[in-house]
């Protein structure tokens, strides 16, 4: 049976930097449907001790998200060094497809066609596939990659994940603070060597109770449109759903690897905000009986970049892989492990092992 491994990636960060000073005019409701009275000031401040997000990244007017995948991919493919026309399937990762600046959303055609097109990509042999699982989205397009290339279905797969949530957000929510743009790409190869690559995954799908934890849904803004729709973040539910499922997912793909935590280099986690982050990680390590952990295994970006969904593992990735992320790299033959939780609610993880 085949193994996957990756042989290129590409990433896309948007150049406009948004700092706190653009949410300082902005008028904040409570869930309730309420004006939040408090200054702006102290309502950002509390927002940064919380996430630490200090700036996001947002595309310009004239950019749309499959712009962002296809600049990821471009630099995916030429970093792989492959024909773009060998390629097997394209897999595109996101949740809202196209938006316009009016915040419609768009899939028809999908995003994995609109890239595939954008590429310039001919070969009718060539299947796209879009993934619309939260946050997850990225890392469970690598699943299904994976079990296209053990299935022998494939050898060459694009994976990209993209997102441009500054368009689906509403502006009298303060969770609007967390959302931002941004791109990410590989390309995956079959390889016959052994104990290599994608060695473990996991994925769990709890949509009962948790179904709206995460959604679709009106402004917070009572007389605002009704039929104009944003994303809506239960944020103490999530992070209670997170605390309690992630950690031992975690633990679990480690174990399904034959692998214990002392064996990964790097926790490669979804970058939902960082007091969440940092407690999974934490709770991850109270499974194996630590108490404290070195933060080094466990990169953050969010802090300048925000949280772009399904980009974010991709984007953290590939910059680390090429040396941009300062103070982390992959030592020769690292072990890695990717996890994500989001809408639906999803948690996956997978484990990866560098040839």
């Amino acid at each position: 049976m085949p193994n996957t491994i990756i042989i290129g990636s590409g990433s896309y960060i948007p150049t406009q930097i948004i700092g706190q000073d653009h949410f300082m005019d902005s008028v904040f409701y409570t869930d309730e449907g309420d004006i939040i009275n408090k200054p702006n000031e102290e309502i950002i401040q509390k927002f940064i001790e919380i996430t630490e997000i200090e700036n996001r990244r947002y595309l310009e007017d004239d950019e749309l998200n499959s712009d962002l995948g296809y600049q990821a991919a471009k630099e995916a493919i030429y970093d792989a060094n492959i024909n773009q026309e060998d390629l097997d399937y394209i897999i595109y990762a996101s949740n809202f497809g196209e938006v316009g600046k009016n915040g419609m959303t768009n899939f028809m055609p999908s995003m994995s066609a609109r890239v595939k097109n954008k590429l310039g990509i001919v070969n009718r042999r060539c299947v796209n596939y879009d993934m619309i699982f939260g946050c997850p989205g990225w890392v469970e397009a690598m699943i299904l990659a994976d079990t296209l290339i053990k299935a022998n279905k494939a050898k060459l797969i694009l994976v990209v994940g993209s997102e441009t949530l500054s368009r689906i957000t509403d502006p009298f929510d303060r969770n609007k603070m967390i959302f931002a743009d941004g791109a990410g790409a590989v390309v995956v190869k079959a390889t016959d060597e052994e104990n290599v690559g994608i060695i473990s995954d996991i994925s769990i799908c709890d949509n009962a109770a948790e179904l709206n934890f995460l959604e679709h849904a009106p402004s917070l803004k009572q007389d605002e449109d009704r039929n104009a729709m944003y994303i809506r973040m239960h944020g103490r539910k999530i992070y209670e759903y997170a605390l309690k499922y992630v950690p031992d997912a975690m633990k679990e793909t480690i174990e399904k690897a034959g692998l214990t935590l002392d064996d990964i280099d790097k926790i490669l986690i979804h970058q939902a905000n960082a007091k969440m982050d940092y407690a999974m990680i934490s709770r991850l390590h109270k499974l194996y009986g630590k108490s404290e952990y070195d933060h080094s295994i466990a990169p953050m970006t969010i802090q300048q970049l925000g949280n772009s969904s399904v980009a974010t593992i991709p984007t953290m990735f590939d910059l680390i892989r090429k040396g941009e992320l300062e103070g982390h790299t992959f030592k020769e033959k690292a072990t890695i492990l990717f996890a994500s939780v989001g809408a639906g609610m999803n948690i996956n993880a997978l484990v990866y092992k560098f040839p």
